[in-house]
């Protein structure tokens, strides 16, 4: 074969490579457009680190998409996906991956917190696994999935928000409430405290009169009120209707009076809710309990002195003990 058959030969493979390069290419480009169809709207992205750069590969959707970043702002790199964790979820995250890569585990897993370009939080959940080792064994790639499960873990966060509250409110209700004062007799040093059982003295007449969306804005104040008030020591819920009970760490009855003295304070004169001036009364019973005391019976008594209050007059507050005795005006 002369010098010209084998130039000619040669183009002709060339061709060749060139045009299967080409049919390979179409079909990466069209296996790539199918699985991103099939992956779109999911939430759902496929990734692989090679790990000696720490460079990302996205292969159904653009780096950032999920925390609404465009891919020069945020490039495809280990750090970026670290750089944007949420605060309290970072450490423990990245010792998960690293202990995957580094052997101590089988694969990486982890449902986290990321934050949003605006500023919110997303919820993701990580998988992925190394495939790819070198010649003396060291990690080169890691593939995996990257889920987003913001509205699912959301609309989980609503359902168990609205299984220990209250939805008008955002008190605390009755089940969660009795879950706060179990969990405070069983803490190590217990030392009891104090049940506020609360009623409002009036608020049939006035939900009556006005209607119950006005009813519901006057449980709100209250609620608010209490908030003020009673300070984040104290636990607080409502129980339904127009009462509300506080949990409150202490046992001093001269701290206690004076938060229930505040509360009557303030409404002792009528206050401008919605455009309209109604006055509200509170009947304020309390019950000191120690920390083998139950729940029933503490709540019984505070209701019981509760109860005293609204028959010597109500708008006061009284501290339940034998006999009831209930504090002057």
């Amino acid at each position: 074969m002369d010098h010209k058959q084998t130039i000619a030969q040669l183009e002709e493979e060339i061709a060749h490579l060139q045009s299967e390069n080409l049919k390979l290419k179409a079909q990466k480009e069209s296996a790539e457009e199918k699985l991103s169809a099939a992956l779109d709207g999911t939430g759902l992205c496929l990734w692989q680190q090679y790990i000696p750069t720490g460079e990302l590969t996205i292969f159904n959707r653009e780096w950032g998409d999920l925390l609404g970043f465009t891919e020069q702002e945020l490039a495809a790199t280990i750090d970026s996906w670290k750089g944007n964790l949420h605060p309290e979820d970072r450490d423990w995250v990245i010792a998960a991956f690293d202990d995957h890569v580094q052997g101590k585990s089988d694969t990486y897993q982890a449902v986290h917190r990321m934050i949003h370009k605006d500023g919110s939080v997303s919820w993701v959940s990580d998988r992925g696994r190394i495939i790819e080792y070198g010649p003396k064994g060291e990690p080169l790639r890691i593939m995996g999935t990257h889920i987003d499960i913001t509205q699912e873990k959301r609309y989980e966060l609503s359902l168990a928000k609205l299984a220990h509250g209250d939805p008008l409110t955002h008190l605390l209700n009755r089940k969660a409430l009795e879950k706060a004062f179990c969990e405070n007799q069983l803490a190590e040093d217990a030392n009891g405290g104090a049940m506020f059982f609360i009623d409002l003295d009036g608020f049939k007449s006035i939900n009556d009169r006005h209607g119950h969306r006005f009813g519901d804005l006057l449980l709100i104040h209250v609620a608010d009120s209490l908030r003020s008030i009673v300070g984040e020591d104290a636990k607080l819920a409502r129980m339904g209707g127009d009462e509300f009970v506080i949990l409150h760490p202490s046992c001093d009855v001269e701290r206690l009076a004076n938060v229930a003295q505040k509360l009557l304070k303030r409404y002792h004169l009528p206050i401008k809710l919605d455009g309209k001036l109604v006055s509200i009364g509170l009947s304020i019973g309390i019950s000191l309990f120690k920390g083998d005391d139950e729940f029933i019976a503490v709540c019984e008594h505070a209701d019981t002195a509760m109860y005293e209050v609204k028959r010597q007059g109500k708008h006061n507050y009284g501290f339940w003990q034998e006999p009831l005795i209930c504090a002057s005006r």
